[in-house]
């Protein structure tokens, strides 16, 4: 499919609807508390709503969708973004480990292992991964694309594009093309737009000029600086050939299936946010902490002065108190509210609630965290917890079952997506750079295992087990370190033999007498 040759609306149907859906989620993502209020203003700027029923009523009950009229501080809370990192470190606070398989390499078996690693286990490819987690967590998905620049590296390299920058093409629920947009100036009304779209075997540019909404004419690439450079790679179609037959970029949902958008073509594929759903326990929290903070303010500790302790300023200026004064002179007989016996100064605190709120936020949150399928545990906030005192190792890992579950879940997305994107990126490396290296097949992906135990807990159970002759030295430390390819484990069982060999021979040379059968 060509680049588009005439103006259109941007982004096209259905994906404008997903495009306003993702601008909501990431409004809550970042923050952006002036957003918020517009997006949930604006159906009450043509009539009054806050008493109205139906949508326009609901989105007016909203608390960033109310009036403010007297500026009473509002404080939002970053439970969205912290959520969005929380998954993101479910799946790639360690990177995983992309695996040849013993015979799926074409000539040196060892070279292809390397090359693999340099692609993905270098730590851009971990921290780009780590990146798109985030990212997909908020807005329902994220692309992952090939590039290379031979004066950037020495090898092609990951990059992550949000979900709300492309616009896919499906076959059945499989990404077929995909073509990424990005609006490298925006001058008032008129607005420019690079499209790069990913077809198998080629990669197309195209520069438009335009305005918010319509994509308008195509230009010249040399007409923007941020397109220039592939004005002289291009051929006359506009696309770039990249040797090799298998699509550049991949599609990882978050979660499916996506509840807004299930019955929709062109919509029903895309990922569900962690978001959906929740932005009105989002906006509740925000809700509480911000009484919270009123409660705050309003029980700062104030002073009711009587008059004859005030300072007058002079005629018609009024009087003021001054707290460092140390001596006062009452006033006359008969004047001043003194003579009813009454105290000079009296102080005021009023009662700060703090323990409601506190509770009130805390449900939530938790809340929040189970709509998202994840654990309190993974929050780190023992606040969150209903436990009393010192929790048990068996009392934490059932606290974290949710957020097993769910990173599970997301694990096997994000394999299905990679190990065909992995190979078609090994391919892409080979032709681009000359390596000399294939792939007969897609490589495993090992996702490290989050420990269960702590390592004083697995170095007892494993000794307990090898005391009973119940676990070989290979299985313990494929036990230890479950994200280690074959050729390491067997590395390091050579190591320990060779250690034990070294220890039992100084033990011989220390007690020569002691039997052979012994050692």
């Amino acid at each position: 499919m060509p680049l588009p040759e005439k103006s259109t609306e941007w982004p096209p149907k259905p994906f404008d609807r997903a495009q306003k859906e993702m601008s909501t989620w990431n409004a809550w993502y970042t923050g952006n508390v002036e957003v918020l209020e517009e997006i949930y203003r604006e159906n009450n700027r043509q009539r009054p709503s806050q008493y109205a029923g139906g949508v326009v009523g609901k989105l007016a009950r909203f608390f960033w969708g109310r009036p403010n009229p007297q500026q009473s501080h509002r404080l939002h809370v970053p439970a969205a973004s912290d959520l969005a990192r929380a998954s993101a470190d479910l799946l790639f606070a360690q990177p995983p480990m992309f695996v040849v398989g013993e015979d799926d390499a074409r000539g040196d078996h060892q070279a292809t292992q390397d090359r693999l690693q340099k692609l993905f286990g270098e730590d851009d490819a971990a921290a780009t991964l780590a990146e798109s987690a985030e990212v997909a967590s908020a807005l329902g998905g994220t692309y992952l694309r090939w590039w290379w620049d031979k004066e950037v590296a020495d090898k092609v390299k990951l990059g992550a594009v949000a979900a709300d920058a492309a616009v896919p093409t499906w076959k059945y629920d499989q990404l077929a093309g995909v073509t990424f947009w990005t609006v490298v100036n925006d001058d008032n009304d008129t607005v420019y737009r690079h499209l790069e779209r990913h077809e198998p075997g080629r990669i197309l540019h195209g520069l438009y000029e335009g305005d918010r909404g319509r994509l308008g004419r195509a230009v010249p690439l040399t007409e923007h600086s941020s397109t220039s450079w592939a004005a002289d790679l291009v051929d006359s179609e506009g696309a770039i050939e990249t040797g090799i037959d298998a699509l550049t970029a991949t599609y990882i949902p978050n979660v499916r299936p996506n509840r807004k958008w299930r019955p929709i073509h062109g919509l029903s594929p895309l990922g569900r946010s962690d978001f959906d759903g929740l932005e009105p326990l989002f906006d509740a929290l925000d809700e509480s902490y911000s009484s919270w903070m009123r409660d705050i303010d309003l029980g700062k500790a104030r002073l009711f002065v009587d008059e004859s302790m005030l300072k007058p300023l002079g005629p018609g200026k009024g009087s003021a108190w001054d707290g460092e004064q140390s001596i006062f002179t009452p006033m006359a007989s008969g004047l001043g509210s003194m003579q009813n016996g009454n105290a000079p100064v009296q102080a005021n605190q009023f009662t700060i609630r703090w323990q409601e709120h506190a509770n009130t936020c805390a449900e939530l949150l938790n809340a929040i965290l189970r709509g998202a399928g994840l654990s309190a545990g993974s929050f780190s906030d023992n606040s969150l917890t209903a436990s009393t005192g010192a929790a048990t190792a068996t009392e934490v890992n059932s606290r974290d079952r949710l957020s097993e579950r769910t990173r599970d879940k997301k694990i096997n997305y994000y394999k299905a997506g990679l190990r065909p994107f992995a190979r078609a990126g090994f391919e892409l490396d080979n032709i681009q750079f000359g390596t000399g290296l294939e792939l007969k097949d897609m490589p495993e992906i090992r996702f490290p295992i989050r420990p269960q135990q702590s390592p004083v807990e697995l170095a007892q159970t494993l000794g307990t087990l090898s005391a009973a002759n119940g676990v070989s030295v290979e299985q313990m430390v494929r036990q230890q370190h479950p994200n280690w390819s074959s050729d390491d484990v067997n590395d390091e069982v050579d190591r320990i033999w060779k250690d034990v060999e070294r220890k039992a021979k100084l033990a011989y040379v220390a007690e020569p007498d002691v039997p052979d059968s012994e050692y």
